[in-house]
């Protein structure tokens, strides 16, 4: 697995997911956990993952969709 976006906007993983999923690419989020027990505050990033082979995919996916984020 490998990396795709970490982020704490609580709108861009959902988005993210969708999008991927439409392109049949599956995804795992990680961190949701810690992001919850640290509240609303909004501190702790949340990592969306893909599978290795699918990350240039991916990434074109989100990009050509208007999804804009470092990594």
């Amino acid at each position: 697995m490998e990396e795709l976006l970490r982020t704490t906007d609580i709108t861009l993983i959902p988005l993210a997911r969708t999008l991927l999923e439409s392109e049949g690419i599956d995804s795992f989020e990680l961190d949701v956990n810690m992001s919850v027990l640290e509240g609303s505050i909004g501190i702790l990033p949340r990592r969306l993952m893909v599978r290795s082979g699918d990350l240039a995919r991916a990434r074109t996916v989100l990009w050509e969709n208007g999804v804009r984020f470092d990594g």
